[in-house]
């Protein structure tokens, strides 16, 4: 393995890059249906409270990790404490990401199936009354969707321009992306927030949205803002750790994380105020605003509904291809630096052996929706299962252990000397987010893996 580790090449690179591996379709997709069908504003309130107490410090954790071995997942632990069993965590991150990315590359591709249908007018083809926009656009989300051919095809397009970005490298690929894509995200967000706001009884979303009735607070709401949190940030993915071993030393890691969870509240609080003034507006029925229906039917109908259709469609899905692929190129990322760190190999290779057997395991997931509908595992498809093994089960044991290892393991001098910069910093609130990660973060995650078993 290299001596040498490449670096992200300025701060504003640094950053978007690090946000662009955060802000994905956790914000864009999963955020606003999660927020729907947990309350609305209690939801959010709860949310915010999760990703400021818990995420930041977490997310410092993996940062300190990160940069402080200067290696990938894996090799972070290995580095910290050789001829140890703490390797396996890192082992857990790369397989948890993997996992994900074998099943986010689908999604990716549905996005990119929705812009070209946006692009060429298809989608809007027929010339519908109200009443039958439902049926015709759920009619359309399963030919796009749950056919066998056409999402395999664009499945492939994205495998392959994931594979032409990773090849470019950290600078020239990760972070280039990056500096581009992100201000696009965010400018068609700001867009779509003014046209959503101007909608006649936008004022109904946006008070579903930000007035909180506070007992729709349960057990189960607090769990899956939790979840949510940790979703959203990237936390026990080993993404956080790989970018942060490409942070030159001097970076700030306190203000590099919270600057990197605002802006992830940020997307995500935008998304909101797109999805829920547009959705009282137009009066459509809350049960429809469930995943991929809510992204692949209900927008739809919103924007048939509006001047400018096509416009207004092909912007949004163009958001959220944006976001599907700064997803997927940073969750790749974490098993591309594994595979060059600890088996010596070139980027190119790397990249190769990560992306290649997403022909198959993509494959199958994308199928899992059509012709293999059939074949489950403990009665979930095979997309189902991957996303629930992944996200509910790997994800809170990985940021337990990682939250246990810089609390307990490691030396105390090394995560303080990485948070201040070796003495740099003044590092006031160290204390405090050492408090967290070693006694409270633990047992709060913990709720998350309990109630993958348990339904609150």
């Amino acid at each position: 393995m290299s001596n040498s580790k490449v670096t992200f090449s300025s701060k504003i690179g640094l950053i978007a890059a690090t946000v662009g591996s955060a802000v994905g379709l956790g914000n864009v997709w999963r955020f606003p249906a999660e927020t729907q069908s947990n309350g609305g504003a209690a939801f959010l309130f709860i949310y915010i409270i999760c990703l400021f107490i818990l995420g930041i410090p977490v997310m410092l954790a993996e940062f300190s990790l990160g940069r402080g071995a200067k290696s990938d997942a894996v090799g972070a632990f290995t580095k910290l404490k050789p001829s140890t069993p703490w390797w396996v965590t890192g082992g857990l991150a790369v397989l948890a990401s993997y996992l994900i990315l074998c099943f986010y590359m689908v999604v990716a591709g549905w996005t990119f199936e929705y812009l070209w249908q946006s692009l060429t007018g298809n989608l809007y083809s027929a010339d519908l009354s109200k009443a039958a926009m439902d049926s015709s656009f759920h009619a359309k989300m399963e030919s796009y969707i749950c056919a066998d051919i056409p999402p395999l095809i664009n499945l492939y397009i994205l495998i392959g321009i994931n594979i032409a970005i990773l090849m470019c490298g950290v600078q020239k690929g990760i972070e280039r992306l990056s500096n581009i894509m992100m201000p696009i995200l965010f400018l068609l967000l700001l867009v779509f927030c003014g046209v959503s706001l101007s909608l006649p009884g936008a004022s109904e979303g946006l008070k579903f949205f930000l007035t909180p009735d506070f007992s729709k607070i349960t057990p189960g709401v607090v769990v899956n803002a939790l979840g949510q949190a940790f979703f959203s940030m990237s936390l026990g993915m080993g993404i956080l750790i790989t970018y942060a071993s490409y942070f030159p030393k001097d970076t700030k890691l306190g203000k590099t994380a919270i600057t990197v969870s605002f802006l992830d509240l940020l997307v995500a609080i935008l998304m909101g105020i797109v999805i829920f003034p547009a959705v009282a507006s137009f009066g459509l029925d809350e049960s429809q605003l469930r995943g991929a229906t809510l992204v692949f039917v209900t927008l739809p109908e919103i924007f048939a509904q509006m001047q400018f259709t096509q416009l207004w469609s092909v912007l949004f899905f163009l958001l959220l291809f944006v976001a599907a692929l700064t997803s997927t190129i940073s969750i790749a990322e974490v098993s591309v630096a594994w595979i060059q760190d600890r088996f010596n190999k070139s980027r190119i290779i790397a990249s190769l052996i990560v992306m290649l057997p997403l022909f198959i395991f993509s494959s199958l997931c994308s199928l899992s929706f059509g012709s293999l509908s059939s074949l489950t595992i403990f009665g979930l498809t095979i997309f189902d299962f991957l996303d629930n093994l992944a996200t509910n089960i790997f994800l809170p044991v990985v940021s337990i252990l990682i939250c246990c290892f810089m609390g307990w393991v490691v030396k105390k001098d090394f995560f303080k000397n990485e948070i201040t910069n070796n003495g740099k910093l003044k590092g006031k609130l160290f204390p405090i987010v050492y408090f967290i990660i070693k006694y409270i973060a633990p047992p709060l995650i913990l709720l998350i893996l309990i109630s993958a078993f348990i339904k609150i």
